[in-house]
């Protein structure tokens, strides 16, 4: 019997499959792989999903494996090294948010513990799970997404905007939106 999945990931690769099915909408609150979440959301703005996970590996490889403490760090060498790297997306915008959002990142972790208790606060530690019958009812943003960006914004984060967070909340599974025929739907 064939698993029934999401719409949106029924028809595509094996890649954005096995992400639907163990990764989509599945709680993970190690600030490692929020941060990664973060930078691959932003990466992402303006392309398909597909462009950011075939180069998934190439980003870890070359961001330090999400490492903030060394991201901080990185000077113009490494800048022209990644402006130069023809496996990530090359926009200069998005690779100077990377290391500005660790900067921002890190301050969180710093004021909260960890960057996971700022995310979650939102919310009181507590899932949105909604309950769509196909993935075109999904709102682009909502009042969530545009209140925890807006913050992210003051953090001078970039790249967060209220649509890239909405889809931000949805990898890290504070908004499950799984369609009602999918087999990870919680009812």
């Amino acid at each position: 019997m064939t698993k029934k999945r999401c719409f949106w990931a029924e028809n595509w690769t094996k890649l954005e499959k096995k992400y639907h099915d163990e990764e989509w909408c599945e709680i993970n609150k190690d600030d490692k792989y929020l941060f990664e979440m973060l930078v691959l959301e932003g990466a992402q703005a303006g392309l398909s999903w597909r462009t950011i996970l075939e180069r998934r590996e190439n980003y870890r490889a070359s961001f330090d494996n999400f490492d903030i403490d060394k991201i901080i760090n990185y000077d113009n060498k490494k800048i022209e090294e990644l402006l130069n790297n023809p496996w990530i997306i090359r926009n200069k915008l998005k690779i100077k948010s990377v290391i500005k959002n660790a900067m921002a990142f890190k301050k969180i972790q710093e004021e909260y513990w960890n960057f996971s208790n700022y995310i979650w606060a939102f919310t009181d530690n507590k899932q949105i799970i909604n309950s769509y019958n196909h993935y075109s009812e999904m709102p682009a943003s909502s009042d969530l997404s545009k209140k925890i960006s807006k913050d992210l914004k003051r953090c001078w984060m970039s790249f967060v905007w209220e649509v890239i967070i909405y889809s931000y909340l949805q990898a890290i599974w504070i908004i499950v939106d799984h369609e009602k025929s999918c087999f990870k739907y919680k009812k």
